[in-house]
This record gives structure tokens, C-alpha cells and sequence, in this order.
């Protein structure tokens, strides 16, 4: 049922649900609050700066602030309000655009000095009719240097019946005086999953039936914004005749199908490239669009990295069954390095896509090199098969790498050259080293070599390993930022620090899968208070000491002799079994304070 204005033209969905209260605003809570108590305790800003996403909503809010606060009630008594009652003179005139003294103004056409000039002149007069005078100047950003310097002594110092509303999809191009001189507003991208309930509403209103999956296609595509949601709403609607299917969304929006999307990342990462490219084959034969399905598969490997981190994110409503199964048991069978990769490439090849003559085949390499490297071991994948595969004699000059080799004979290729040997032109010896999951010569240079340790069965044990591995970062971290909750061998829970890495626990494991016989479980809990860190512990131990020290006879003498001396250090040196050594060390600030040993 399609809604007719009263010329008979059509008003498309887009226009015709236009939030005209704040209350139908949605996705925009915080601001709403803010504008509200701005209101009510008549803290108004002289400019509003509007910025989000292309339509999310910038000059429906600019409207809807016009509106509140010029404003004058039912019975013309009224004030500023955040809910303007919509039948006043100044309500309607506003709602419909024809209100003279609020001014909207398009920078992306009058960018220059010259249109800016005639809003200066124009605001020393007051207000014909409103309470204040307000101009809105939408895409503020195009406006030319000049146009800005000319904007600011007025913007900074307007008459107090003046209001600026600004809006703008490029936050950082306005220049910084300007933003100083405003109340920003940032209008935050909408929810999936509160953009389809929203799309579901306006389809129930126009009698449109739509399918929940064809929804939240639609509000995937969205992307934040309403607009563009109710847009390709209306065109679903139009496209299906009132009723919406998945099918038919897929088919509009040039789609791959989800399962499919799936199939086709699953072959790929069991390094089957004709399965790979034959399901690539039928997608494109069923209309999609090559880039699109190599976004699919770069949505996809973000999802189940994220999944993989969180596995609750798998639980989220708007995720399908099929996607929820199928996702958690791609999640855990893949690692983190073979989803980050994959990630990369799928970045890297989806620009060459969109560049390509042909998209078609560019995508079809791009799945080929997915393909190729799905099963490559990682750099310290490839350096523990080296330790654990001696390199055999190099069967001829140069010992390269058999054609088709899986990954034991590249990791024999890998380690072919011996060291301490040298070619047959007695040319210095040559290794080879792993470089971002290919391989590359270095010559002169050692043999890379992961020493594997003990496994640690104490905490202290673990930051001993950092410390004997030279890895002063880590080191440093687990002195400064863990407060232990439990430890068995292979096992570790804790607290991190108020200054600790976000990457902790991750660095930490990866660490010890490396250097140990294990694979290690490393867990954060936000909850437990857990023990003090080591470094506290170090400092008391120490404290307490300098304590035991300063009540020696001697040393107390020292202390009282000179005052505002202080215990820096305290050495323990055996020398013949006797007593411990004390050095004590005096306040520099005191010239007549001298260092003195026990």
C-alpha cells in the first residue's frame, strides 16, 4: 500500500518516515539526553556541530532542533522544549520547510566567501516571526578556507537570537577554530539489529511482507544508515510486490549466498582450489558480483576471528543458525596466524579486484593464492620443522625446492644449505630463513634456531624465561602489570594491571608455546583481585630489608651523624663466610654527606 501526498505523487519511504519527534529518532539516545538537559537549564550553545555517516540522521536532527527551540506551544505561551508540541505556526512552517527565518544553506553549492558574506549581513536582523533565527548548513566541510576565516568572528560572538546548526559527513576537515566555537554532536552508526527492527515496522505500516533473513540482508547492506536501509527497502518492496524473500534480497543486492560464501571459504582453506573455483563459478553464473563475494569472504574471516576471540559473539540474534554452527566449528579448527593471513590477502586482493579489467578473473587469482597458502606453516611453524627435520645433502646445484612439495619437503628445502659449508664456488655459506610466509636467502647469516626450554613451574619461572630469552618488553610486563590469580605448568590466570598491554595474554602465550614443550592456556580475570605483581613484591622484600639494616647500631649512628641521609641499596657480599656487606649511600643534595660502606 504505497502512501500518495495530496497531488498524487508518490513519497518514497526514505522522505515518508522522516522522524518529525525526537522519540522517533533512533539509534541516538546520548544526544537526545544531552540536547535535553541543554534545554531544560537553558545552557544553549551559540553552534551545533552535527557529524556521522551519510544518513544517519544530521538534518532530520537539525530540523527537529529547529523545532525545539522555536517552539511556542498549543496556546502560543510556550518555551523551549525538547518535545515541540508539531501544531504551532512554528512547528508547521518548519516541518515543511517554508519558515523564513530558519535558513538551510548547501556548502557543497555555496562554498565560497561571497555566500557566507550575505549569512553575515543577514544576521544582525532579528527574527521576523521565531524566537531565534537559525541557520543550518549542511555539508559545512566544502565551505573554501576563506569562507571559513570570514564564518569565524560571527560564528564565535553571534547575536543572541542567532543559532548555527552545522552538518557534516567529514568531521576532519572543518578547521579547529571552528569546531572550538561549536558543541559537537556525534551521531553514532545504528545497530544491525535495530535497523531491521525499524525496517520491520516501516514494512508492517505498508503492508509489505518481509522475510526476517531479507531484513537483516538489508540492514547488513545499510551499514549504519537509515537512508540508505529505508532505500533499499523501498526497493525490495517495489522488486517483490509486497512480499520480501531472502532469495529475491540476494538477487537485488547482487549477493552470494551465505552457505555458499561458506563452501567456498571452507575450500579454501583445505587448499582445494578446483572446489574453490568451481563454487566461485556458480556464484558468478548466479549473478554475483566478484568483488562482492571476495567482501563476503572478508566479512566472513573477520566474523569467525571474532568469534574465535569471543565466542559469544556467535550468540548475537541476528546471526543464523547455519552461520552459528558452521562459524564455531570453522573457528576452532582454524588458528589465529591462518585467519590473519587470510585476512591480509583478501584485503590486498579485493582493491585489485575493483581495479581489474577483468574482476572476474582477478578474484579467481586471488581465491588461487588463498588456495596455495592455506596450508604454509608460519615462520615458527617453519622453524620448528626445520629443528625437527635435518636437512638431507642437496641433491644438485642450488638444492631447490621440489616442485608439488608439501610442507615436510619445503621445510627440508628450507634448511638444505648446511652451515659450515659453502657453494661450489667456495662463496661464503648460504641459509635460508622464512620471511612472511614465503622463503628468502640471507646470506652470512646464522641459522635460526628456537631453543626450547623446560617448562616453567612457577610464575617467577616465566619471567626468568623472559629474562634468559632477552625479552625485556614482555619482562617488564609481567613484573609491572599481572596480579596472578592461579598458576599450574601450562595453566594461567590473572588480572592484567591498569597500565597493562591489550595484547597481553596473547603476547604471553605465544611466547611460551614458542620457548616450551606445551601448548599454554593464558586466561584474564576481570573479577578476581588476584596477587600483588612481582615488582610490589620486589619492593617489599627490599623495604624490609633496608629496615633490618637501619637498626644496626652502626649503621643508625651513620643515619643520625648525618642528617637526611638515606639507604639507596643494600649488598649482600660473603667474603669468608663473615657478615654481609652494607653499602649505604648518602643524600646527594648534602655536600658535607658522604657514601660510606659497611
Amino acid at each position: 500500500m504505497s502512501e500518495q501526498q495530496d497531488n498524487g505523487a508518490y513519497r518514497v519511504l526514505a522522505r515518508k518516515y522522516r522522524p518529525s519527534t525526537f522519540e522517533e529518532l533512533i539509534g541516538q539516545d546520548a544526544m537526545v539526553r544531552t540536547l535535553s538537559n541543554a534545554i531544560e537549564s537553558g545552557r544553549l550553545a551559540q553552534a551545533f556541530m552535527l557529524t556521522g555517516v551519510r544518513g544517519v540522521g544530521k538534518t532530520t536532527t537539525a530540523r527537529l532542533v529547529a523545532r525545539a527551540l522555536n517552539c511556542i506551544g498549543e496556546d502560543g505561551k510556550g518555551t523551549e522544549t525538547i518535545t515541540p508540541c508539531g501544531v504551532c505556526e512554528q512547528c508547521v512552517a518548519i516541518a515543511q520547510d517554508r519558515h523564513v527565518d530558519v535558513i538551510e544553506m548547501d556548502a557543497a553549492s555555496r562554498t565560497g566567501v561571497d555566500d557566507i558574506r550575505e549569512v553575515i549581513e543577514s544576521v544582525r536582523y532579528r527574527p521576523t516571526s521565531a524566537r531565534y533565527k537559525i541557520y543550518i548548513i549542511d555539508e559545512v566541510h566544502m565551505l573554501s578556507k576563506g569562507a571559513f576565516n570570514a564564518l569565524l568572528k560571527t560564528l564565535e560572538e553571534p547575536p543572541a537570537h542567532v543559532k548555527f546548526i552545522f552538518a557534516t559527513t567529514e568531521i576532519r576537515k572543518v578547521p579547529v577554530t571552528v569546531l572550538s566555537r561549536c558543541q559537537r554532536f556525534d551521531l553514532r552508526r545504528i545497530d544491525q539489529d535495530l535497523l531491521a527492527s525499524h525496517f520491520n515496522m516501516v514494512a508492517e505500516k505498508e503492508g509489505a511482507k518481509v522475510d526476517d533473513t531479507a531484513l537483516a540482508m538489508i540492514a547488513r547492506a545499510a551499514d549504519g544508515s537509515v537512508r540508505d536501509g529505508l532505500s533499499l527497502l523501498d526497493q525490495a518492496i517495489a522488486h517483490c510486490h509486497g512480499e520480501v524473500g531472502e532469495e529475491q534480497v540476494r538477487d537485488m543486492l547482487g549477493l552470494a549466498d551465505r552457505g555458499r560464501t561458506f563452501d567456498l571459504f571452507d575450500a579454501i582453506m583445505k587448499g582445494s582450489a578446483a572446489d574453490a573455483l568451481g563454487v566461485m563459478d556458480t556464484l558468478y553464473a548466479a549473478g554475483a558480483d566478484p568483488s562482492v563475494v571476495l567482501q563476503d569472504l572478508l566479512e566472513l574471516t573477520h566474523w569467525l576471528t571474532r568469534v574465535k576471540v569471543v565466542p559469544d559473539a556467535a550468540q548475537n540474534a541476528v546471526v543464523s543458525e547455519m552461520e552459528r554452527v558452521r562459524g564455531k566449528e570453522m573457528s576452532e579448527t582454524l588458528a589465529m596466524s591462518v585467519l590473519a593471513r587470510a585476512y591480509q590477502i583478501l584485503m590486498k586482493g579485493l582493491g585489485e579486484v575493483r581495479n581489474a579489467p577483468h574482476p572476474q578473473q582477478a578474484a579467481e587469482m586471488v581465491i588461487i593464492r588463498l588456495c596455495y597458502v592455506a596450508d604454509m606453516p608460519t615462520p615458527e611453524e617453519a622453524v620448528r620443522m626445520i629443528q625437527n627435520n635435518p636437512p638431507a645433502p642437496s641433491g644438485g646445484p642450488g638444492g631447490g625446492v621440489p616442485a608439488g612439495g608439501g610442507a615436510g619437503q619445503m621445510a627440508q628445502a628450507v634448511g638444505a644449505p648446511r652451515m659450515g659449508t659453502s657453494g661450489p664456488s667456495g662463496a661464503a655459506p648460504t641459509a635460508m630463513r622464512v620471511v612472511n610466509g614465503g622463503l628468502a636467502h640471507a646470506k652470512n647469516q646464522p641459522q635460526v634456531q628456537e631453543e626450547t626450554k623446560a617448562d616453567p613451574q612457577s610464575f617467577q619461572e616465566v619471567v626468568d624465561l623472559t629474562e634468559e630469552m632477552k625479552d625485556i618488553m614482555l619482562k617488564t610486563q609481567l613484573m609491572y602489570n599481572v596480579h596472578l590469580v592461579s598458576f599450574e605448568p601450562g595453566k594461567i590466570e590473572f588480572r592484567p594491571g591498569d597500565h597493562a598491554s591489550d595484547k597481553l595474554a596473547g603476547t604471553l602465550k605465544q611466547f611460551l608455546d614458542t620457548h616450551t614443550n606445551r601448548t599454554w592456556g593464558v586466561s584474564i580475570a576481570r573479577h578476581a583481585s588476584g596477587d600483588i605483581t612481582l615488582a610490589q613484591v620486589r619492593d617489599e622484600v627490599e623495604a624490609k630489608r633496608k629496615h633490618e639494616v637501619s637498626q644496626h647500631p652502626l649503621v643508625n649512628e651513620i643515619l643520625t651523624t648525618f642528617p637526611g641521609s638515606v639507604i639507596e641499596k643494600v649488598h649482600e657480599i660473603k667474603l669468608d663466610q663473615t657478615d654481609a656487606v652494607i653499602q649505604i649511600e648518602a643524600n646527594p643534595g648534602d655536600p658535607d654527606n658522604t657514601d660510606g660502606d659497611e
